[in-house]
């Protein structure tokens, strides 16, 4: 079957109206704040949008038909086009002058990794500030609706584990219903945003501080307004439990919180992922909150500058802080965790490839995942006592089909071994062992604060042109679940059938 070229380019095409109009709401941002590149926004705003209407306009009549095949072009080419026209505010206004750093630091922000080139944040236009926050928010919007709408309907990375529990999407094609999903989901991603924003302007930030980092944390993004991310406001300890709080919510299901916001809280509670997300930021705080307070040189990492409320509470919001933004791949900065004793920078390296839950907006390899393997290991003892017996994996008492376990199996030996690749591509560009896994690690899981070179207080400035366009593929195939782009370089995808 031949491929219906024709509706691909008119989806990218409506692609680049809605960044366009995203770029005339910084240009306004731009106007009200007189930073000087009004100009330059407005016109890089109606170049995406006249580059939009002309796309549209000669593949207006298409076949309203669209298979698997086409569904992976679009949603890779997308988030390309997506991060090639949103390259051009930066270009534009000479923010970010060089195209290869203009392209990382977009991709970077709709992948929601939040890495960025830039040495001096607090130098840049408020309207380019405000476009960088938006393409984080409008990333994150897309993947729930990718994650939710999209990718159960392409078999994608097991979500088809909480497909069903969603208030939309069929198993086998595509529902009327998956608009009005889209939309109550976007309608929860919009409240949770604003109440944030009002939470953090009561607290003390003000308003274009708030929008900002609220467009930031619940996309899991990281751009920050500020040099020293959220450490700049460590005398304020209420903002950065704002932060923490939404940050949690950003990683959970977004589904469940649908199903709260219902009256359906004992099922949103009842789900095994939650439960487990939940679990794991708890005992990975008290383990790093123990360690911190009486290993840690607290001088060196800053926790004690200022300590607003005593030692103890200081050392537990850092490190709930500090999990919390690494497990749901947020990147916020309070403190420098590589400075809390080998042990915990091993451990925070090590929790990059954890992610928050499915159905949200974190990066990683998600809690879901790991749950099922780790159930699937157990019960291979089961099996090997009692070969004849079928044993299925189950979650949230439900029998799983085998071939999602194996699709699951299957995308976390494909992660690993992107992650090893990965580390060696940047290594072959000269980068120190230490900062090659970590900058491999944390552009694959979208987290943003790498090891080493590229650690929490630094940025990725370093990193030469051809590594950042390295780094910028790995953080587009872990933002789209591995298989989405990486089976558009198998030949016979591209075979007529």
């Amino acid at each position: 079957m031949k491929l219906n070229y024709k509706i691909i380019f008119y989806f990218l095409g409506s692609l680049l109206l809605f960044n366009g109009a995203f770029m005339l709401l910084s240009t306004l941002i731009s106007f009200l704040y007189k930073d000087g590149v009004t100009g330059q926004l407005g016109l890089a705003g109606i170049t995406t949008l006249f580059l939009g209407v002309i796309v549209m306009f000669f593949t207006k009549n298409h076949i309203k038909e669209m298979n698997k095949r086409e569904g992976y072009i679009v949603v890779t080419f997308g988030w390309i086009i997506m991060s090639l026209s949103g390259s051009l505010p930066y270009i534009f206004t000479d923010s970010i002058p060089n195209f290869t750093n203009a392209f990382f630091e977009t991709m970077s922000g709709y992948t929601t990794t939040g890495a960025s080139i830039l040495n001096d944040i607090e130098a840049v236009p408020k309207g380019v500030l405000f476009w960088r926050s938006l393409t984080h928010w409008i990333g994150g919007m897309g993947i729930i609706v990718l994650a939710i709408a999209i990718l159960p309907l392409l078999g994608i990375g097991g979500m088809q584990l909480f497909a069903a529990e969603a208030p939309g999407p069929s198993a086998d094609k595509l529902h009327p219903r998956i608009t009005d999903t889209a939309k109550r989901l976007w309608l929860i991603y919009f409240g949770y945003t604003a109440a944030e924003t009002l939470f953090l302007s009561l607290a003390g930030m003000s308003f274009f501080d708030a929008i900002n980092h609220a467009l930031c944390t619940l996309s899991t993004g990281g751009f920050s307004t500020k040099n020293a991310s959220v450490a700049y406001w460590n005398d304020q300890p209420i903002i950065q439990y704002i932060i923490i709080l939404f940050m949690f919510l950003a990683g959970t299901n977004f589904v469940l919180s649908y199903f709260a916001f219902k009256g359906k809280i004992q099922k949103a509670l009842r789900d095994e992922e939650l439960r487990l997300y939940f679990k794991f930021i708890l005992i990975f705080t008290i383990i790093a909150s123990v360690i911190i307070y009486f290993k840690a040189d607290l001088t060196e990492s800053s926790i004690n500058h200022p300590m607003v409320w005593g030692k103890a509470e200081s050392v537990f919001r850092h490190a709930l802080f500090q999990i919390i933004s690494v497990i749901t791949t947020t990147g916020f900065v309070s403190a420098d965790y590589t400075l809390w004793t080998p042990f915990l920078m091993v451990f925070f390296f090590g929790i990059m490839f954890l992610g928050g839950s499915a159905g949200s907006t974190s990066g990683g390899v998600k809690v879901v995942r790991h749950l099922i393997l780790i159930k699937n290991g157990f019960l291979e003892f089961k099996r090997a006592l009692h070969p004849n017996a079928i044993i299925p994996v189950r979650y949230n008492k439900k029998a799983i089909e085998g071939g999602i376990v194996f699709n699951i199996l299957g995308f976390f030996i494909l992660y690993m071994l992107s992650f090893i690749i990965g580390a060696l591509v940047f290594s072959m560009f000269g980068i120190d062992y230490k900062s090659a896994i970590g900058l491999a690690a944390s552009t694959l899981g979208n987290v943003g604060p790498a090891l080493g070179d590229f650690g929490p207080v630094n940025n990725y400035a370093a990193i030469p042109l051809l590594g950042q366009w390295w780094a910028s593929f790995l953080m587009l195939i872990g933002r789209l679940e591995l298989f989405t782009v990486l089976i558009l370089l198998t030949p016979f995808f591209w075979r007529n059938r």
